[in-house]
Parts: structure tokens; sequence; C-alpha cells
């Protein structure tokens, strides 16, 4: 029952992040698309630490730990 729901729950945020990333890419849309997104985190930055950089590279890890990793 758990593994289904944390399936479902999964799949609902990939269709909102689709139906997110369609409204971004619209006309006139305001909406940042994910590679503004992604664009503006890598360039953040605390002083000299890259603290976006390290925050991507954070959620890369455990997205591969989560999903690649048996």
């Amino acid at each position: 029952m758990m593994r289904t729901l944390a399936i479902a729950g999964f799949l609902l945020a990939l269709a909102l992040f689709v139906v997110v990333e369609w409204a971004a890419r619209r006309e006139g849309s305001r909406i940042p698309t994910l590679g503004d997104v992604c664009a503006h985190l890598m360039r953040y930055e605390v002083g000299p630490v890259p603290v976006g950089r390290i925050g991507l590279f954070g959620f890369w890890w455990w997205l591969g730990w989560h999903f690649l990793a048996r």
C-alpha cells in the first residue's frame, strides 16, 4: 500500500512538473522554465561559496541514490 502511494505521489509530482513547464513555455508567460531556474541556481553564491551548485549537486545525488542505486 505504501509503495503504491509513494509511486502515485511521484507520478503526481511529475505530472505537475510537466504542466508547469508547459505553462512556462507559453507566449508571454511570466513563469520561468526549468532551464531558467537551473541557470539562476548555478549563479547563486554566498561569498566565495557556490551554494547553488552544491545544492544542485546534492539534488542529483539524492535522485540517483533513490532511483538508480540498488
